[in-house]
């Protein structure tokens, strides 16, 4: 599996969701990679409803379908999704083992 989902993190994907309420049950989190940020790499993370199987890879994770492209899988492979909320910040973070170096923010990465 390319990427893991937190529990913590599920939970809050799906308030997110369902304080929206314009998404519709086949919202899925897709989560990937685009060159920019800055260490060259950034995170993507958004809702969307759309798979498309020759592109895409879905999981399914706390009930919650997780989809990845396949370009993107190859540098998430074994990245964990985590909701930190604390004195200091609050949001989504990525750890990634195949990352060598990231920024002070965690939104990009260098492989």
């Amino acid at each position: 599996m390319a990427i893991t989902l937190t529990e913590k993190a599920a939970k809050e994907i799906n308030r997110i969701i369902q304080e929206d309420g314009t998404l519709g049950a086949d919202v899925k989190v897709r989560v990937g990679v685009a060159g920019g940020g800055c260490s060259g790499f950034q995170y993507t993370f958004q809702l969307d409803k759309n798979f498309d199987e020759s592109k895409d890879n879905l999981y399914v994770q706390h009930g919650l379908g997780v989809v990845v492209d396949k370009k993107s899988a190859l540098y998430l492979e074994g990245t964990t999704v985590d909701f930190y909320e604390g004195l200091d910040q609050r949001g989504f973070k990525f750890d990634n083992p195949s990352a060598k170096r990231s920024c002070g923010c965690g939104s990009s990465f260098q492989v």
